[in-house]
This record gives C-alpha cells, sequence and structure tokens, in this order.
C-alpha cells in the first residue's frame, strides 16, 4: 500500500509544465481534500480504489487532457467555475477584458451582453462586481448555457440570466450599454490547434475561418444595432489581430477605437465606442 508521500514522489508527467501541481491537484481530487492537507498527512496510506482512481486520472493526463477537465473545475476572477470539454477553459489573460469592462462601462445602472459566454465566466466575473448591472449572457451551444447557468446558481447571482443565441441570432431588438466576448478567434490551419490544451477543446470555441477573424467580424458588423449610443464593444483577440480587429472597428464607425495590453505585453483586447 502507498502513502501520499510516496505517490507524489513518483510523479511522471512529460507532456506537463507543472507535474507536481498537476500530480497534486489530482490526488486532492481523489482523496476529497485540499493541497494542504497532502502536506500535513504524507503518511496517509491510499487504498486499492483511491490509488486506481489517481493512477487513471494521471494516465489522462499524461495524454494530455487538461487539468481543469480532470477536475471538472477552473478558478476565474475571483470565481471557482464548473467546467466541462462542451466549453472553452476560462484563462487568466481574459481577465483583462473583465477589468476593462469594468472600467469602460457605466458607474451606475448597466445592461451589458457577453456573447459567447461558455461557461459564463466573463458575464458571472461582472456580475459579482456590479451588483446594479443586469448581464445577459448567450452562447449557441445548449451545454454552455446549462453550465454557465449552473455556475450562476453556485455563486448564487441574481443579476446575471443566460440563453442560448448563435451570436445575436435569438436576442430581441434590445440596447445594451456594453458588449463583450471572448470569441473564437484561431485560424483553420493554425498548427497549435494540434497542441497542448486546446486539442481537448471544442472547435467551435477556437476555430473561426482561414484568418481567424470570421467570428470577430460578424460581431463588429452587427453589434451597432444592440448598443446604446456610446455603448463600448470590447473584444478579446489573438496577439497579432490588434491592428485586424482595429481596422475592421473604424470601418464600422466605431470611434475611440483602441486596443489594450495584457500581463505579458501583448495587445490582447480591442474595441470601441458606438457614438452613431
Amino acid at each position: 500500500m502507498a502513502c501520499i508521500a510516496d505517490v507524489l514522489a513518483q510523479v511522471a508527467l512529460p507532456g506537463s509544465t507543472t507535474p507536481d501541481l498537476d500530480a497534486q491537484l489530482l490526488l486532492a481530487k481523489v482523496l476529497g481534500k485540499s493541497q494542504s492537507y497532502l502536506r500535513t498527512w504524507p503518511e496517509r496510506e491510499l487504498d486499492a480504489d483511491q490509488l486506481a482512481a489517481y493512477e487513471l486520472l494521471m494516465a489522462r493526463r499524461r495524454e494530455g487532457e487538461p487539468v481543469a477537465y480532470l477536475l471538472g473545475q477552473q478558478g476565474f476572477w475571483s470565481l471557482d467555475l464548473h467546467v466541462s470539454p462542451a466549453t472553452l477553459i476560462p484563462r487568466a489573460d481574459t481577465e483583462r477584458l473583465v477589468e476593462l469592462a469594468l472600467e469602460l462601462g457605466p458607474a451606475g445602472h448597466a445592461r451589458v451582453l457577453d456573447l459567447g459566454t461558455g461557461t459564463g465566466a466573463i458575464a458571472l466575473a461582472l456580475a459579482s462586481e456590479r451588483a446594479d448591472w443586469q448581464i445577459l449572457g448567450c452562447d449557441s451551444i445548449a451545454q454552455a448555457v446549462e453550465l454557465a447557468e449552473r455556475n450562476r446558481l453556485a455563486h448564487q447571482l441574481v443579476n446575471a440570466r443566460f440563453v442560448q443565441s448563435d451570436w445575436f441570432t435569438a436576442l430581441t431588438a434590445e440596447a445594451f450599454d456594453l458588449i463583450v466576448s471572448n470569441p473564437p478567434y484561431i485560424a483553420t490551419a493554425d498548427p497549435h490547434l494540434q497542441q497542448g490544451d486546446v486539442r481537448f477543446e471544442p472547435a467551435s470555441a477556437l476555430v473561426s475561418g482561414v484568418d481567424g477573424l470570421d467570428a470577430i467580424r460578424h460581431i463588429v458588423d452587427q453589434a451597432p444595432d444592440y448598443l446604446q449610443r456610446k455603448g463600448w464593444l470590447l473584444i478579446e483577440h489573438g496577439w497579432d489581430q490588434a491592428a485586424a480587429v482595429r481596422e475592421l472597428l473604424r470601418q464600422r464607425e466605431f470611434a475611440a477605437v483602441q486596443s489594450w495590453q495584457d500581463l505579458v505585453g501583448h495587445q490582447r483586447v480591442s474595441g470601441g465606442q458606438w457614438c452613431g
């Protein structure tokens, strides 16, 4: 029989950049304990079922399956969110979009739209920070809408709701003070689609045409019909797409068009204000 210390001393995850952390998270899940428990009770022995469950999770991780899917959850902003293979895994980069939305959105009551909400990460982060904002998240995938609603209920956020819609298709002619989106923006032939965690994530949340801009073009084109005057549109995109997205916004006659950097200096979010 193996103890916690023995199991964690034999980690073999050649495809991971954080093998020790991965192993700790997976073992903690199997035991139903925290990571601090593993450090406090290294001599605790695993029974046969626990060891088998851990080894199965580790085998899946060796195949490249993301830890977030194995755990069924991922932290984002101040929230712990349920995740599933039906949605993109929330990433820390997207917290920059949340920061900008909070900075540029109205100080008081506002109506906000999150396009392609996935787990509901962006919508729920905003809802948790602005009780006087009413936030609508939409996604074309039914399972994503169900997951976002599950996350909403888990955090008891009454100022957010979710609907199934292919971008704006199912929305009524309502106007929003702010529209945010982290849409698919990877080119169809991008080699990164065959690498790392994205191999396990839904292509519909990643890929958007030959140049990766199809979804962004659609959003930029349609958003003015759903924005209040002086409302903002903010879009997350690839690190090398800022100039192209700014040009799309200018062509659609958005004002105050600009891009913002993420923590590593890449222009990761672009947006503009609708003054038409």
